[in-house]
């Protein structure tokens, strides 16, 4: 048998990793579908295109974009599949700049922010008036989130017929939110028109009625309500956000039950920046004011206002005390 002779034809060449240069360019997805994120669920998210409805895909998270948090209410281009047909799947290559933002932190002392909800014009702050009681507290400190954020506030109220509303919304009263009522026995219209046509997100404790007042203005959304536990804290019914259509045009945001909210990400200058009027006011203060009033800031601008003006000064100075200390809402 013949030696057999070899040459280059045989040898077979793996072509190495830096044999080909990994392009740079990458696609602009310039037509990207834009879409609104309406629900989040383990890694994978509902968006409605061109914010209709009736035409939801479920989308990924494209590599590219990292880990950029994506939440309901952002307004985000998506590619891929988007018949919405069961099995498929798109990707979310875009999120866009967001309009307004409604953040928390765990505690005072938490530096990570936790969005909520983004791009929503309202936020709705469900409050109970007994079972459970309710909390100053937690609703000047919603409040203070939503003024930072860019939001408009709007205090509803539930289980009106257990207490009477009024001695709880007159510590608010200078500030010009609007109430609401919504127990069992008050009509929904009042809060069904001042939602319908906007991005509403609705918070509030666990146990408030929160899902009970979302079953009522979207009468198919068929959200889990629960009871109030034997120590006054109610149990998490809605473990996710989502974004419920309503029946005549615009969305509302029902949030899982906050047991904490924390401020670490909001200064004293959110605050003030979040009312126009007294902005301007504070530019005589002297330097390093906090705007607390005495013993603190003894020349601070703020006490030389008169009638409303003063008056809704010293609602926004309770706002600024609240943020400067200790919470005890919980």
């Amino acid at each position: 048998m013949s030696r057999r002779e070899y040459d280059e034809s045989d040898v077979r060449v793996r072509p190495g990793r830096g044999s080909r240069p990994r392009t740079k360019n990458r696609p602009d997805h310039s037509e990207a579908a834009t879409a609104m994120v309406v629900s989040v669920d383990r890694g994978r998210w509902g968006c409605a295109l061109d914010g209709e409805p009736e035409n939801v895909v479920v989308a990924m998270r494209a590599r590219e974009l990292g880990r950029t948090p994506i939440v309901v209410g952002d307004t985000v281009g998506v590619v891929g599949d988007l018949t919405g047909r069961k099995d498929t799947l798109a990707r979310i290559v875009r999120v866009d700049d967001r309009r307004t933002v409604l953040r928390r932190t765990a505690d005072d002392t938490d530096p990570y922010e936790r969005i909520v909800v983004a791009n929503a014009q309202q936020l709705l702050i469900v409050t109970a008036l007994a079972d459970p009681p309710p909390r100053t507290g937690f609703v000047e400190r919603a409040l203070i989130a939503a003024y930072a954020g860019g939001l408009t506030p709007v205090l509803c109220l539930t289980k009106s017929d257990l207490a009477d509303p009024d001695e709880f919304t007159a510590a608010f009263a200078d500030l010009d939110v609007q109430v609401l009522l919504a127990g069992r026995g008050d009509p929904v219209d009042e809060a069904r028109d001042l939602l319908t046509g906007h991005v509403t997100a609705l918070i509030g404790h666990s146990g408030v009625g929160k899902s009970t007042l979302v079953n009522r203005l979207v009468p198919d959304a068929n959200r889990a309500t629960g009871v109030v536990s034997g120590v006054g804290k109610g149990r998490h019914t809605s473990t996710q956000s989502v974004a419920l259509w309503l029946p005549d045009g615009g969305w509302v945001i029902d949030t899982p039950g906050i047991r904490s909210f924390g401020l670490a990400h909001i200064s004293t200058e959110d605050v003030i920046d979040a009312f126009p009027d007294l902005a301007d006011v504070v530019e005589d203060c002297p330097r390093g004011c906090t705007h607390l009033g005495p013993p603190a800031d003894p020349e601070c601008a703020l006490d030389a206002l008169e009638g409303t003006a003063h008056r809704r000064a010293m609602a926004v100075r309770g706002l600024l005390a609240d943020l400067a200390s200790t919470p005890d809402w919980a």
